[in-house]
């Protein structure tokens, strides 16, 4: 008896043995090729490191061709190729050089357990501006965005115009799709950069292996804090009638109306010169009224005359009076000689008591 958990997981540790000769001994059958375009920026830089692709590709027995002239490279397989899947890995090593990957890391694309995504951004948006924040958005301030989400999928991940190139396990190819796809839906990646954290901790306990992870995951909500902004002019639709509308009267039933088709000729364009005249008059009449408004001069501001202080003072006898009495009874100036000898005399007299 095997128990079922055991069975639901992978072994730590265990790797798919490596295709060989031995497994495929009479080699392919047919010869296939694939081509690929590269962008004019790129062929300085594809001159210096082709050398390398070509060694690369030659020990699992794939030929590389650089065409300059026409900008393409091509990898075809030969006599001696016996791995059936190493020319799509080899298609998938040319598009990554054509969309500006080093090939410091393109090379591990000829790995078995790395493959490769290239997701195409430029129409998932509408506006120019709107996808330019979007796309500097995954790239986060000075690249931490994206270095943070390169190391929690453990991928390489290479923003270049309008298409996003990740290259790393299957795994994590899966979580730089989503979060790319949330990014251009307007989903911050923070959101997904937190879920991911979460998860890698989460995977380190053998006891949750088997349990669900849906209750430490943060579940976040969005908020529309911007409320709709309603219309100024609303167009209200009217009540549905099975009846069409009634015909507009024609020239001719006006004119049968007043009472003007019965006239002649002479009449109908003497009436219209009267009407004609009496419009100019009236016009004529609005703008004289008009001119003469600058020569009717504003209404003044009533004077107001400012009572003058009343020079004549009455003069209070009495007080005068009071002042003078109460300037007699106080003494002006030094006392006299007599009072102060006096006054000296008690002073003495005082400290020979004490």
């Amino acid at each position: 008896a095997v128990d079922e958990s055991e069975l639901l997981t992978v072994p730590d540790g265990w790797k798919e043995p490596a295709f060989t000769r031995e497994d495929n001994p009479k080699g392919l059958l047919e010869e296939s090729s694939f081509a690929t375009l590269f962008p004019k920026y790129r062929e300085a830089y594809l001159k210096e490191c082709w050398p390398l692709v070509q060694k690369a590709l030659g020990e699992h027995y794939v030929n590389a061709a650089l065409d300059l002239i026409e900008g393409s490279m091509t990898v075809t397989t030969t006599k001696k190729t016996f791995d059936p899947y190493a020319i799509i890995r080899a298609r998938d090593l040319i598009k990554l050089l054509a969309r500006s990957v080093p090939f410091e890391q393109v090379f591990r694309i000829l790995q078995d357990d790395v493959a490769c995504d290239i997701i195409k951004i430029g129409s998932l948006v509408r506006k120019r501006e709107t996808f330019i924040k979007r796309r500097a958005r995954l790239l986060g301030p000075k690249g931490s965005t994206l270095k943070a989400l390169e190391l929690l999928t453990n991928c390489y991940i290479m923003v270049q115009g309008n298409t996003v190139s990740a290259l790393g396990p299957f795994s994590g190819l899966k979580e730089v799709r989503k979060v790319v796809l949330d990014t251009m839906k307007n989903i911050h990646p923070i959101y997904n950069i937190k879920t991911l954290m979460i998860k890698r901790e989460l995977a380190k306990d053998p006891e949750l292996r088997t349990q669900s992870w849906e209750r430490f995951l943060p579940k976040f909500k969005r908020k529309n804090l911007k409320k709709r902004k309603e219309p100024k002019k609303k167009n209200t639709k009217k009540e549905y009638t099975p009846f069409p509308p009634p015909q507009p009267e024609s020239q001719i039933d006006k004119e049968l109306a007043s009472g003007e088709y019965f006239l002649k000729e002479r009449q109908k364009k003497r009436k219209k010169m009267e009407e004609i005249k009496a419009k100019q008059a009236d016009a004529i009449k609005r703008r004289q009224e008009e001119r003469n408004k600058a020569f009717i001069p504003p209404k003044e501001k009533p004077v107001v005359k400012t009572k003058k202080a009343s020079t004549e003072k009455k003069i209070d006898i009495e007080a005068i009076k009071e002042k003078v009495k109460n300037a007699k009874k106080k003494k002006l100036g030094a006392l006299p000689e007599e009072e102060v000898k006096l006054k000296m005399a008690a002073d003495e007299k005082k400290k020979k008591k004490k």
